[in-house]
């Protein structure tokens, strides 16, 4: 008999369900400023092991708030880190749980989508290149917030794309100032399906019952060859710590976050 775990939880930086033999992750708006927070970071990772154990769970969905305000989230943080005299703490514990966030997902033994809308900044594309499935709506955009500022973009995304496009369109991709639409996401591969947003959840759950159909030990196998390079990963990701850090002790970037609106 499968052993079923209560998965309904409001957090303050998620809210989990289930619907039948998926476990449904609903990310709350101001990821970045939310998750400067020890205990909250705690809470959804933690959130997630229980999921990875729960045997009547199938599929992972990990879904975007709907209220993203894109650029503006991102330089709200990076304000919110000047105000408090660029804590280095706060900024290693986003970093920090970026990075478990990731890792836990390519480690994740089930299939895990990813569905998002509105506009989305690097780091909620990061999530999504994490992911096995990735489903957008026809309203998303991804916006290169980062280069206003001269930081990078956390959470992988070069080592994704760059297996991903290659290292010649990745590189085109991550320089490139002009936003990208759902359907040139989808043309460029680093989206799996585009659909109207009201049916986001739907599709996210056609697509875990397409994925039910394959024997777990088959799925599992796959995905621990697909993730042979997760210490790879673990590397980079401590490295892209290392440049973001050296970046964002200079003048220069404070001078630039400046110039950029509150």
């Amino acid at each position: 008999m499968k052993r079923k775990i209560n998965q309904e939880s409001s957090e303050e930086l998620f809210v989990g369900r289930q619907i039948d033999s998926s476990a449904l992750l609903y990310l709350r708006e101001n990821l970045l400023l939310r998750a400067t927070d020890l205990d909250r970071k705690d809470h959804l990772l933690e959130y997630m092991d229980r999921i990875s154990h729960d045997s009547s769970v199938n599929t992972l969905v990990i879904a975007g708030s709907p209220e993203k305000t894109g650029i503006k989230e991102y330089y709200e943080f990076y304000h919110q880190l000047c105000r408090l005299k660029f804590d280095r703490n706060a900024i290693y514990r986003m970093y920090n749980f970026v990075d478990q966030f990731i890792l836990k997902i390519v480690g994740f033994q089930k299939p895990v989508i990813h569905v998002d809308s509105g506009r989305l900044i690097p780091l909620y594309l990061n999530i999504s290149l994490a992911c096995d499935y990735r489903i957008i709506s026809e309203n998303a955009v991804f916006q290169n917030a980062y280069i206003d500022l001269g930081l990078l973009p956390k959470g992988g995304g070069v080592f994704f794309l760059s297996k991903i496009l290659g290292k010649s369109k990745a590189l085109q991709l991550l320089l490139s100032e002009d936003e990208i639409p759902a359907k040139a996401a989808l043309s460029m591969g680093i989206v799996d399906q585009v659909v109207l947003p009201e049916q986001l959840e739907s599709a996210a759950l056609s697509a875990a019952l397409r994925f039910k159909r394959i024997p777990d030990r088959t799925f599992s196998g796959l995905k621990r060859l697909l993730s042979f390079s997760e210490r790879e990963l673990a590397e980079y990701l401590e490295r892209e710590n290392t440049e973001l850090m050296r970046i964002i002790d200079s003048p220069e970037f404070r001078q630039d976050l400046g110039k950029c609106p509150e």
